[in-house]
């Protein structure tokens, strides 16, 4: 790798005081339900404001911008480290949402969302049932094991993540049409391919979005728990992922590129666990040659227009604002090669992700930024304090403000904060 840029800590702002910050504006966006808790919205201001002009603010859910059980499972570890079980209640709570109150279909399907104004629950974010992304169900089934993980045997919880994280991979075994030998981005409720894209019109990446991955990351950690005979198709959809020298299409629903970042960071992600439980030392190779260098080309080495940038990644060449949940996903996977290897350089990078990020708090609440607008990208109306170029002023408070938490966890648990 070229000489990295670097950011030490900062003393007077952690990254544990950036990550407790981004949970207390995380609490701050749930609403108490009946007896348990849900998120006001999936796309808010600094104050925690809904944003309804935009297709996420008024959404909700344990869809992929939504992401309640990741949320769920992020508040959950979160108190447990800062010995808050007020926070783990909050939680419980979050998590009860989605198994009690209408998201999971008797069939097996993962509904994404609940429209907040017409109280109607939809596959999409556009707020339809026209397609979903199965590859992001996939996600949300994934974030239910790890979840089911962390909590006691005898908590009725655990048993109905699992089932669910079953049930949803079932459904994909049955109804799931491949094209190409590899999952499409899109399908219909019944599983048939839906060659379009969001907004409307073919979708270009149809056919190689990174999306997939999930899928198969779902059904490798159900193989390697015992859960389902799912190893074999995992296996076979990985030969086509390296057959093709890598699929790195957009995983993001609303953008069309055949090459983003966290695609690539998930892959790395995906073929590390895929090379242990096979045995298959050529999967790791990939995955460090071929996904996790691809990375280096999204990295920003300098500050940019005058916007604190050095150490993100941008997200792809068509969107190159350095949105948040992908770089969080990016911590992780040097943080992963980290372990691996006890190579410096790897932790360096994670953590300068991390502390890059730590920069972009706003407002009173604890506020982190969906990601850095350093060149104008989305206007400057949609900056903090309408600089021309800057932090964007709303974010995705269960997504892009908390997801830094895990890779900042796993600093902890690794001694390298």
């Amino acid at each position: 790798m070229e000489p990295d840029p670097y950011l030490p800590e900062d003393p007077e702002y952690t990254l544990v005081d950036s990550a407790r910050d981004s949970v207390r504006f995380a609490h701050r966006c749930l609403e108490p339900y009946r007896t348990i808790w849900r998120a006001v919205s999936s796309f808010v201001d600094l104050e925690g404001h809904p944003q309804h002009w935009h297709d996420f603010g008024s959404l909700e859910g344990p869809g992929w911008a939504a992401n309640a059980v990741g949320g769920a499972l992020l508040l959950y570890r979160w108190g447990a480290f800062d010995h808050s079980p007020i926070l783990q209640h909050v939680a419980l709570g979050l998590l009860d949402h989605v198994l009690e109150d209408g998201f999971l279909d008797a069939g097996g399907l993962i509904v994404g969302y609940r429209d907040t104004c017409l109280d109607r629950f939809c596959l999409n974010f556009k707020h339809t049932n026209d397609w979903f992304c199965p590859g992001s169900v996939a996600r949300v089934s994934v974030q239910m094991l790890w979840m089911a993980d962390l909590l006691p045997p005898s908590d009725v919880r655990s048993e109905r993540l699992t089932g669910a994280a079953v049930g949803y991979a079932e459904w994909i075994l049955r109804h799931l049409e491949l094209v190409d030998d590899w999952y499409p981005r899109r399908c219909t409720p019944e599983g048939r391919p839906y060659p379009f894209s969001a907004e409307g019109g073919k979708d270009p990446i149809f056919q190689s979005s990174g999306d997939g991955l999930y899928v198969i990351w779902l059904f490798l950690e159900l193989a390697r728990r015992g859960l389902a005979d799912t190893a074999a198709e995992a296996r076979r959809r990985l030969e086509i992922f390296l057959q093709r020298g890598g699929i790195y299409g957009s995983i993001n629903h609303d953008t069309y590129d055949a090459d983003e970042n966290v695609c690539r960071a998930e892959a790395f992600r995906v073929l590390r666990l895929a090379a242990r439980f096979f045995g298959d030392p050529s999967m790791e190779e990939f995955a460090y040659r071929n996904a996790l260098a691809g990375l280096e080309r999204f990295l920003l080495r300098e500050d940019r227009n005058g916007v604190a940038t050095m150490g993100l990644f941008y997200m792809e060449d068509t969107w190159d604002t350095a949105y948040f949940w992908e770089n969080a996903e990016i911590a992780m996977a040097y943080l992963e090669a980290f372990e691996d290897t006890r190579r410096p350089e790897y932790c360096r990078r994670a953590s300068t992700v991390l502390r890059a990020m730590a920069k972009h708090h706003y407002g009173p609440h604890g506020f982190l930024t969906e990601g850095v607008d350093w060149n104008n990208h989305v206007g400057r109306e949609h900056h903090v304090g309408g600089a021309e170029y800057g932090a964007i002023r709303y974010t995705e408070p269960l997504l892009n403000n908390l997801h830094h938490v895990e890779p900042i966890l796993r600093c902890l648990e690794l001694g390298v904060m």
